[in-house]
This record gives C-alpha cells, sequence and structure tokens, in this order.
C-alpha cells in the first residue's frame, strides 16, 4: 500500500536474475501511452528492465508516477508519515487489537528485530509499512532498488517528470480509512508474514514472468476479499481518477510512459481494462 505498499515477503533464492515484466501499450491517432507496473522494492541483482520500457523511456516527452519521485516529496512524505502515523501520547497499537493478533504482532516484530516500543507508538497502517519494510529488508528488497527510483533516474532529463497525486493527497488515503480497516489488513499482513515466508520470492516471480493472474491473486485479491473497502479506495477509485488523466493526455498528442504500482494494472479494475473497455487500442496482456 504505502507508494502503493503490495504484499508479502521473503527469500529470493528463486528469483531469477534476469525478468522481463510486461508493458502495455495504448495508441490513438498521435498520442502514445506506455503502461508498466511497478514492484516498489526489489532486490538489487534482478535485471527487470524489458527493452520496450526502455524504447519508450527514450522517446517520451513525460514520465508518470503515482507522486513525485524528487527529494522534496520524499521529505514531504516523512513529515507527513509522522504527522499521521502516530498515534496520540499514552495511547498504544496493542490495546487495539484482541490478544491473539497482539500475541501474533509481538512474536512477528520479534523475528524481524523491530522494537515492540516503536511499533506500539504507531497506528495500525503505519505499523504495516514498518513491518512490510524491515521483511522487504530482511529479504534484500531495497526501496532504493524499486522501479520508480531506477527509472526516474534513467529517463532523459529532457523527459518531463509528472505525478497522479501529490504527497498529502496519498497519505489522506492512508489517514482517512477507518481504524477498522487498518486493523483488519495489519492483522492480514502479520499472518502472512508469519505463515508464508516465501510470499515475496513468488511475488516478484510472478511480476518477472508476466504472471498476470498469480500477480491478481497475490496484489489484489488479498485485499478484494479481507477488505472490500479498502480495495476500492486504494485500487477502484484511484484508477477512476487517473483514468481522467489518460485519457486527458490521449485527448492531446505526443508519447508518455506511466508507472504505477503492478496492482493498478491487473484485473477488470485495472487501467489497460478500463482503457479497453473505453474503445481505445491496448497491447498488451488481457
Amino acid at each position: 500500500m504505502f507508494r502503493s505498499l503490495l504484499v508479502a515477503l521473503t527469500a529470493l533464492l528463486a528469483t531469477p536474475a534476469l525478468a522481463a515484466p510486461p508493458v502495455w501499450t495504448v495508441r490513438d491517432a498521435d498520442s502514445e501511452i506506455v503502461l508498466f507496473g511497478s514492484m516498489h522494492v526489489l532486490p538489487r541483482d534482478l535485471d527487470w528492465r524489458p527493452p520496450a520500457l526502455d524504447a519508450a523511456l527514450s522517446r517520451a516527452d513525460d514520465l508518470w508516477f503515482e507522486v513525485p519521485m524528487d527529494a522534496a516529496a520524499d521529505r514531504r512524505m516523512q513529515d507527513l508519515a509522522g504527522a499521521y502515523g502516530l498515534l496520540p501520547p499514552g495511547q498504544t497499537l496493542t490495546s487495539r487489537l484482541k490478544p491473539r493478533a497482539a500475541a501474533r504482532l509481538r512474536e512477528l516484530a520479534r523475528r524481524l528485530d523491530v522494537p515492540m516500543s516503536e511499533i506500539e507508538r504507531l497506528k495500525p497502517w503505519m505499523a504495516e509499512v514498518r513491518l512490510t519494510t524491515a521483511a522487504f529488508a530482511r529479504d534484500k528488497g531495497l526501496a532504493e532498488d524499486g522501479v520508480e527510483r531506477r527509472l526516474q533516474a534513467a529517463a532523459p532529463p529532457a523527459v518531463a517528470r509528472k505525478a497522479f497525486e501529490t504527497p498529502d493527497e496519498q497519505m489522506a488515503l492512508f489517514a482517512g480509512a477507518s481504524e477498522a480497516d487498518q486493523v483488519r489488513t495489519l492483522n492480514a499482513t502479520v499472518k502472512q508474514l508469519e505463515k508464508d515466508p516465501g510470499a515475496y520470492r513468488r511475488l516478484v516471480a510472478a511480476w518477472s514472468k508476466g504472471d498476470q493472474k498469480a500477480l491478481e491473486r497475490a496484489v489484489v485479491g488479498g485485499m478484494r476479499k479481507s477488505s472490500p473497502a479498502l480495495y476500492r479506495r486504494f485500487i477502484v477509485e484511484r484508477n477512476a481518477r487517473w483514468m481522467d488523466a489518460l485519457q486527458a493526455r490521449l485527448a492531446g498528442s505526443g508519447r508518455t510512459v506511466v508507472v504505477v504500482g503492478a496492482g493498478h494494472l491487473l484485473g477488470p479494475d485495472g487501467l489497460p481494462a478500463r482503457l479497453r473497455a473505453l474503445g481505445y487500442d491496448v497491447e498488451g496482456p488481457r
């Protein structure tokens, strides 16, 4: 979720050294949009950039991310996380959980070497981010090696960088979610990290191979099932807003590359399916 957080974790022993995740290309008479689904956190040694994406970047007029990928946006996101991710003084996270869920949380924090004194101060959504980040880091998945960071650095300087959301708008997605939904997804993530330590490896492998069905199950299937309200909030409603920008871009002319979390490109609510439903010519997986 955070920067579209995504799912679960672990080893990397079966992750391929060379990957070929898919791209989608949308065309009309005078416009081209290339869509690429991001993994926000990746192992450093994974060679994932498909030639079609590099070719699109080399001739693009603009490159769109979910939020800006610059230092000012990073600082703003950190400030907002401090403002919206902490519980009021004197309150604790485990007091909001049932005893069994609290015990699971404590055990997972111990296994990941994350101090409970830190976790107790966090709102449920921020605790989920903190634990998932720790699990990614343990499995050599580093945020600085994610798709967006690499493409921000690799795109030619003349390519205009744009974003669908501001840091404030993205943070409001988390701050505005109900506490019940936050607790529900935190508990689901804790159970997954506890019971399925191979999930991150399989997720990266599915993304690398362009296995759309496996990706849809892993990235959005669980959210659709465990919290339909959050699925609508984080996927469906955001995709609908982003479609306005994409249609405006197609109404003009030029070449655009769009890089957003892989979950936004999957299934009937994904951007490729929405564009096809409107009659646009979309090349790429269905």
